[in-house]
């Protein structure tokens, strides 16, 4: 089963600097590895349980989809990500 996305919080942030962005969902541990997109990039998070990870995103502009993709299950819904 993929991962299922809910929320991002925020759900915006700035356009140059990094910041962290919470992502809540469902099947995010014991799946095997991971991968959090904001559009096209990949980024750097953490599994703080199987409902949340905390991601960094990457810098950009307009609204981006956030997926998390499983290796073994596929990728999640979508989420919009808005730079600002």
């Amino acid at each position: 089963m993929a991962a299922i996305l809910t929320s991002l919080t925020p759900s915006s942030g700035p356009a140059t600097v990094f910041s962290s962005v919470v992502i809540t969902g469902s099947g995010f541990s014991n799946v095997g590895p991971l991968s959090v997109r904001f559009g096209t990039t990949a980024t750097t998070f953490t599994i703080d349980s199987d409902t949340q990870i905390t991601a960094i995103s990457p810098t950009g502009t307009g609204t981006v989809n956030v997926t998390v993709k499983v290796e073994l299950n596929g990728i999640s819904n979508s989420l919009p990500y808005t730079y600002v």
